[in-house]
């Protein structure tokens, strides 16, 4: 029974602690998070794919420094899997900034409560059972690598520029 009541009271505590790293990133990086938000919103799909070469390019030398029978080598790898999945939380908090914004465009919620509301609202759809461990999950996580990516080298969607319209001519 002591087993149960520690995982339910530690995944209890993750729920409760998720919303509020996320939380914590938008009030203090409030620029980098709306640069990440603005490519889950703008571009989707670039997203998702900066965020497969990024897969990509990190789990290598993870799965390299991991699989090295040498202790500091596995620290390193732990290490870089640690800091990583940390950093995509940038990335995490930028669609949850979407989540929220939209939130609060169809209802007449602060920013705040529309954050906190679309973090929930990830956090929870990455629990629901199998649907949300085996699609949703890896694809939010993917591209919240690809928003984290584009959010801290600074690389904004191109606006989309209007073709100039052909002079009107009033010769006859």
């Amino acid at each position: 029974m002591a087993d149960i009541s520690a995982i339910f009271f530690i995944l209890l505590i993750i729920g409760i602690a998720f919303p509020a790293m996320l939380t914590a990133w938008w009030l203090l990086f409030p620029a980098v998070i709306s640069r990440a938000q603005t490519r889950v919103d703008k571009t989707p799909m670039q997203t998702f794919w900066m965020g497969v070469m990024i897969v990509i390019a990190v789990t290598i030398p993870i799965v390299i420094l991991l699989a090295l029978p040498f202790g500091p080598a596995k620290f390193i790898g732990w290490v870089l899997l640690a800091a990583s999945l940390a950093l995509s939380s940038i990335g995490s908090a930028g669609i949850a900034a979407h989540l929220g914004k939209r939130l609060t465009d169809q209802s007449s919620l602060s920013p705040l409560n529309g954050f906190i509301r679309g973090s929930v609202i990830l956090e929870l759809a990455a629990f629901f059972p199998v649907l949300g461990w085996f699609f949703i999950w890896p694809l939010m996580l993917i591209t919240a690598f690809g928003a984290t990516g584009f959010a801290l080298l600074n690389w904004k969607p191109r606006e989309k520029t209007q073709p100039a319209a052909a002079p009107i001519s009033t010769q006859a």
